[in-house]
C-alpha cells in the first residue's frame, strides 16, 4: 500500500506522517487489495480538512472530512473510509458467493 500524504497551508511533520499512517494500518487490516492511497491536510482559517483518495481493486473511494481539530479530522476520516471499504469488499464477496456471479431470486 502506496502513502501519498500532500499538505496545503500545512507542514507535514513526522509526527502527522507517522500518525496517518498508523491510521490507515487499520484499514489494510481490512482489506488487503488498497493499491494507493492519496491524503490532503489542509489548513483553513478555523477549519482543518482531511481529503483521502483511495485506490482498491475495481473502485476508487474517496473520502473528505473536516474539523477544529486536525488529529480529529483524520480520525473521522478513517472511520468513513473504513466504513465504505468494507462495504466494497462485502459486495465484492457476495457476489462471488452466488451461483454464477448472479444474485439470487428475491422470492
Amino acid at each position: 500500500m502506496n502513502i501519498q500524504l500532500t499538505g496545503r497551508h500545512l507542514d507535514i511533520t513526522p509526527a502527522i506522517r507517522e500518525y496517518v499512517t498508523g491510521k490507515f494500518g487499520k484499514i489494510k487490516r481490512h482489506f488487503d487489495n488498497v493499491i494507493d492511497v492519496n491524503v490532503i491536510l489542509s489548513v483553513e482559517k478555523l477549519k482543518q480538512k482531511a481529503e483521502a483518495t483511495v485506490h482498491i481493486s475495481g473502485k476508487d473511494v474517496f473520502v473528505e472530512c473536516d474539523d477544529e481539530n486536525l488529529y480529529a479530522a483524520i480520525d473521522a476520516l478513517v472511520d468513513r473510509l473504513d466504513r465504505q471499504v468494507i462495504k466494497h469488499k462485502e459486495k465484492i464477496s457476495s457476489h462471488r458467493n452466488t451461483e454464477s456471479g448472479k444474485h439470487a431470486a428475491v422470492e
